[in-house]
């Protein structure tokens, strides 16, 4: 960890790791917009950085948008991010009743108390997922993708059929281009400017920056903003009492969910919420405006944060489509995140874990004096926003390769988007797939070249077919669950 201090501690570093912080606030706080799309549309500014700085920044965007979701989820009763609408039940609640400071204070000592123990976490049991990494080859890596694509099954709420079309859809995107074998084309229809695959930003982009612009526009409503002064952010020493255990239990349950492809903040926010209001002596009072229902949601969701590090780093799978974009920055800028990471990069790899640490510091520093200025920011209305977000997209997505021809990808992918969002397609699983696309078909590939196209190489493989095995275990789970759930809806 001295290398990773020295590493986040530079002041260039420093400074990418505040505007991550101040950006991810942000984010937060402005309904509708999410760090999904930001980072999205943020991915081109890091192309001049080097890789630390940009995973620094791009980090510090993702789990500051945590911080800042429950700004608006108190103030205004909107989630200013998914993992905060369970914030919306009690905050509000408290709000209301005279006591916004104090429900903003411990949502901040939560997130910070989560934020930590979760580095701490992230630093112990990264190097030693690596160990057990360093043994995989091409066969473990396509076994590991085959997981990845099972365990995205889980993230969705809806259609199954919906998420498995959304997946082929990603897969699709992911193969136009150049056969990386043979250096035949796929999928171009005679667009040179195709040659090199969709460009990764100009796709992102459109399907989560311009589809929720568009969507936004669609309620532009007002807001109904709470206007009573807010103060005494420091909670006394009862509200302290009553937080601890919940913030204690939060941080632990939304690490270990965080480490689970499919599980993510957004779960660890719901499931962290039930479990207070079952071990509370008072639990018809949850949803009045009990502070127990903001400690362990705003602690779980950010200690989620840090649980899905873990396996990126370590073992190059995104447990979630912010890890995926992760991903694909790192590989934007040459570098493989896996096993391999930690001794081709050790300054990336230490770097990233650090800023965690250092992170967790500045958004409490941030977050603590300029609730006011949040406040004002809640009534800057949307119409105001949404052609400077359009601008930003335009801009980032020429600024990559200098093509316009990106920038019609990036429109086509966003009227796309918009489509299937109104049609209740979720769009989680086809940025996973487009990821893991190149990936998952370049490690089959290996395989089958080192192995002659004998498909028998993976049962002489341990480590293979444990997560085969394990990927259809899971898949046989998810069709019994789903089954049962039909049946009783029925």
């Amino acid at each position: 960890m001295q290398l990773g201090f020295s590493v986040a501690l530079t002041p260039g570093n420093l400074f990418y790791c505040l505007a991550g912080c101040f950006v991810g606030t942000l984010i937060g706080v402005l309904p509708g917009i999410g760090p999904l799309a930001t980072l999205s549309m943020l991915l081109p500014v890091t192309y001049k950085l080097d890789p630390t700085a940009s995973i620094i920044m791009l980090s510090g965007i993702f789990y500051g948008s945590m911080y800042g979701g429950s700004t608006t989820s108190i103030l205004v009763n909107i989630p200013g991010e998914a993992a905060s609408v369970v914030t919306c039940l009690d905050g509000y609640q408290m709000a209301r009743q005279g006591r916004a400071g104090k429900a903003l204070g411990i949502a901040a000592i939560g997130s910070f108390a989560a934020g930590t123990i979760s580095a701490v976490g992230l630093n112990l049991l990264s190097p030693v997922l690596v160990v057990a990494a360093l043994q995989f080859g091409p066969p473990e890596y396509f076994a590991i993708m085959a997981l990845g694509f099972v365990a995205t099954m889980f993230m969705v709420g809806g259609s199954a059929v919906k998420a498995l079309t959304m997946i082929a859809l990603g897969l699709f995107v992911s193969c136009i281009g150049l056969d990386f074998v043979y250096g035949t084309q796929r999928f171009t229809f005679g667009f040179v400017n195709l040659t090199n695959g969709a460009d990764l930003v100009a796709v992102v982009m459109g399907m989560f920056g311009v589809s929720e612009i568009l969507l936004n526009m669609e309620e532009m409503g007002r807001r109904e903003i709470f206007t009573t002064r807010v103060k005494g952010l420091w909670p006394n020493r009862k509200d302290l009492r009553d937080s601890t255990l919940p913030i204690l239990r939060g941080s632990l349950m939304g690490f270990v969910l965080g480490l689970l492809p499919g599980a993510g903040n957004v779960t660890a926010s719901f499931i962290s919420y039930g479990m207070e209001r079952r071990l509370s002596p008072y639990p018809e009072k949850f949803g009045t405006g009990v502070i127990e229902g903001v400690a362990g949601p705003e602690s779980a969701n950010n200690a989620a944060v840090a649980g899905a590090m873990i396996p990126l780093l370590s073992l190059g799978l995104p447990c979630n489509p912010v890890t995926a974009l992760l991903m694909g920055a790192l590989i934007i800028h040459g570098v493989q995140p896996g096993p391999m990471l930690i001794s081709r990069h050790p300054e990336i790899y230490w770097g990233v874990i650090a800023s965690f640490y250092v992170g967790n510091v500045m958004l409490l520093i941030l977050n603590m004096p300029l609730i006011g200025i949040w406040v004002q920011l809640l009534r800057i209305p949307y119409r105001v926003l949404f052609p400077l977000i359009l601008l930003l997209c335009v801009v980032g997505t020429y600024s990559t390769n200098l093509n316009v021809f990106d920038v019609w990808v990036m429109i086509g992918f966003g009227l796309f988007g918009y489509l299937l969002r109104k049609r209740d397609y979720e769009l989680a699983p086809f940025i996973l797939a487009l990821v893991l696309g190149p990936l998952f078909e370049q490690s089959l590939r290996q395989t089958l070249i080192l192995s002659a196209k004998e498909p028998m190489i993976f049962f002489n493989r341990p480590i293979a077919i444990g997560l085969l095995a394990l990927s259809l275990g899971l898949l046989i789970y998810f069709v019994w669950a789903r089954w049962g759930k039909n049946r009783v809806s029925d």
